[in-house]
């Protein structure tokens, strides 16, 4: 990617918070630089025991920022956050995850994260115990859903002398993560690639009652689905996520809370009336009780005898009910005769896309950060996506769609 001939380039925030590996950070500033980008450095105080402000004031696009009060804005965060395209946070130390993971925004850095809509990348770097911490993985998980960019750490020698996990990833590594993620997002002189697109998607594992206590669902953890929605809001749309699941809702996000089957498909039938693209990710009970208790069954009163039924088919309605130039993707979860079923579902709902993964590969689907899929086009293309991360794979779902709207 390369800026636009006469332009400034795309504006990338770089920010520095206090950890050892902040000395790389200086690469990841001129290797930015040099392919075109207008970098802003924007350094913690703190982080100020470990590099010089003067470096990223020679090498960065303009001076340095260390705080809310000395720059030549009144509002700098305003102004940082407003104006970037994308901001990259290199590197992140435990604490900084911690604090944007909560909102909290207390110096210049923090309220430019807060302050900001353009899509951002946090680089993790700390020590392998730090790393491993329930509670910085909860964090990540935290942004991760909000349609935050981790570059994982790397192994290797860390500052105490021992190796382990939590090196933070290489410059070079760094760089291809932003300039891949603009080129998708920003591209050269073009807007988002979905900017104005209104999309539903939906989420999650619906739950069937039994009675007031026990319900029929699946191992769904609506990860896949929150991600796309994520993933289309970085890339400019205006997104309805439709959702069972408990997952962290991502910011920007309409959402809409159900539970059954019955109520994700009023709620999708609805809203997909208004959306140019659908996105049915949901797991979808296959079957509920034709009748529920209304008190709690007791193992005294004997075994109960559950009878079941077929839930509505909600993508196959979406199909039946699509307007011209709406766009309709599908989910197939299976465990054998992937290619096959997937097919098959393709054909027979009417979707334009359907991605088909095998939920009982490793590291695959149900309530994992990973996923490997395959998309299946009703033009006959096949793309599959190798095991990567649940964000990543929104990104391919969504590059396909984007193709099909450019399509002439």
């Amino acid at each position: 990617m390369s800026p636009v001939p006469g332009d400034r380039g795309p504006v990338v925030v770089l920010g520095v918070s206090a950890g050892i590996a902040a000395y790389k950070s200086v690469e990841v500033c001129r290797r930015l630089v040099d392919a075109g980008f207008h970098v802003a450095p924007v350094l913690t105080e703190r982080s100020l025991r470990f590099v010089g402000r003067a470096t990223f004031d020679a090498l960065g696009s303009e001076p340095a920022q260390t705080t809310l009060w000395d720059g030549p804005s009144a509002i700098p965060h305003t102004r940082l956050g407003q104006g970037a395209d994308l901001v990259v946070v290199a590197p992140a130390t435990a604490d900084l995850l911690a604090r944007y993971a909560a909102g909290l925004a207390d110096d210049l850095l923090t309220t430019t994260l807060v302050a900001t809509r353009a899509p951002v990348v946090v680089c993790p770097a700390m020590h392998t115990e730090m790393w491993e911490h329930p509670a910085v993985q909860h964090n990540l998980a935290v942004l991760r859903a909000r349609g935050v960019t981790v570059v994982p750490p790397e192994e290797g020698r860390l500052a105490g002398g021992d190796s382990g996990a939590g090196r933070m990833a290489e410059p070079s590594v760094i760089v291809s993560a932003v300039m891949g993620l603009l080129e998708s997002v920003v591209g050269p002189g073009r807007a988002p690639d979905f900017e104005g697109v209104r999309m539903v998607v939906s989420a999650g594992g619906t739950r069937e009652p039994i009675d007031p206590v026990r319900f029929i669902s699946n191992r769904s953890s609506g990860k896949q689905g929150h991600a796309l929605a994520a993933a289309a809001l970085r890339r400019g749309a205006e997104v309805t996520l439709v959702t069972a699941s408990r997952q962290p809702v991502p910011a920007g996000a309409a959402v809409r809370h159900v539970e059954t089957a019955a109520e994700m498909e009023e709620a999708m039938l609805e809203l997909a009336a208004r959306a140019r693209v659908v996105v049915m990710a949901a797991a979808v009970a296959d079957f509920r009780p034709t009748t529920v208790e209304g008190r709690k069954l007791h193992k005294a009163d004997g075994l109960p005898e559950i009878v079941l039924e077929a839930t509505p088919d909600i993508l196959s309605e979406l199909g039946r009910r699509r307007r011209p130039g709406q766009i309709l993707v599908g989910f197939a979860a299976e465990t054998d005769r992937v290619r096959e079923r997937a097919t098959a579902k393709l054909a027979g709902k009417g979707v334009d896309l359907m991605v088909a993964n095998d939920v009982s590969a490793v590291g695959v689907g149900f309530d994992h950060d990973t996923n490997a899929v395959t998309v299946f086009g009703s033009d006959g293309s096949v793309t599959p996506v190798a095991l990567c991360t649940k964000d990543d794979v929104a990104d391919a779902v969504l590059d396909r769609v984007s193709a099909l709207l450019s399509a002439p």
